[in-house]
């Protein structure tokens, strides 16, 4: 069970990172601080409390920015160059002590599983500030939120249930990506052409009209 245990907190940790970087560093580091969990040496440094106290800080700024709509787009947009880089370092650091090989596999895969968390959340965020009302931004963060702790605590507590869930939640990323992307694709489109930068799609030609067969039956040009 020890290797299970090291790969669900090591890539529960890259997940939770494309959600929310700030809240996955400082539940880790509070349960390491605590006792709760033994953290690896590698990420023993979460701990600190000057990190902790770093981490808190930005949650706090991340929790009132990602529930103003345009703002949360925004913000996620910058954080596309943060959190993945992010989401591998600490997937990479959560295998501890390990060859120079096994330590890049994982920071490869929690790199990739970062990019697609984030991408899930940022295109799923984007198409919410389409609604006018901020309460879907508001309900959309806090689970967001909950999301993450409820993850982190059960990779910490059962992390075999985790990577059944985690292998779930990779399939419906794979299956809900592409059409997030459609849909965004057709979003801008539409800003597009409001704005007048692109032009309108052309309306769809009507099939070409059949002959009447009576017509052509009765026709003086018919040549028998």
């Amino acid at each position: 069970m020890e290797a299970v245990n090291i790969i669900a907190l090591s890539m529960g940790a890259a997940w939770a990172s494309g959600i929310n970087l700030y809240a996955t560093i400082f539940m880790l580091g509070y349960m390491g601080l605590t006792g709760n969990i033994v953290l690896p040496e590698e990420l023993q440094v979460l701990s600190d409390p000057l990190v902790m106290t770093a981490a808190g800080f930005m949650y706090c700024v991340e929790f009132f920015a990602d529930k103003m709509p345009g703002v949360d787009t925004g913000w996620d947009s910058l954080h596309t160059f943060i959190r993945i880089p992010a989401g591998a370092m600490l997937a990479a650091s959560a295998v501890g002590d390990v060859t120079p090989a096994v330590e890049l596999s994982a920071a490869l895969l929690g790199g990739t599983l970062a990019a697609g968390s984030h991408a899930t959340k940022a295109g799923s965020r984007l198409l919410i500030n389409t609604s006018p009302e901020p309460v879907s931004n508001w309900g959309a963060s806090i689970t967001e939120d909950l999301l993450v702790i409820g993850g982190l605590w059960t990779a910490l507590n059962h992390p075999l249930l985790f990577l059944i869930a985690l292998v779930a939640f990779v399939v419906l990323m794979i299956w809900l990506l592409p059409r997030l992307w459609r849909l965004i694709k057709e979003l801008f489109r539409r800003v597009g052409s409001w704005l007048g930068l692109c032009q309108p799609p052309a309306p769809p030609e009507p099939p070409p009209a059949q002959a009447d067969p009576t017509q052509i039956e009765n026709s003086p040009d018919k040549r028998w």
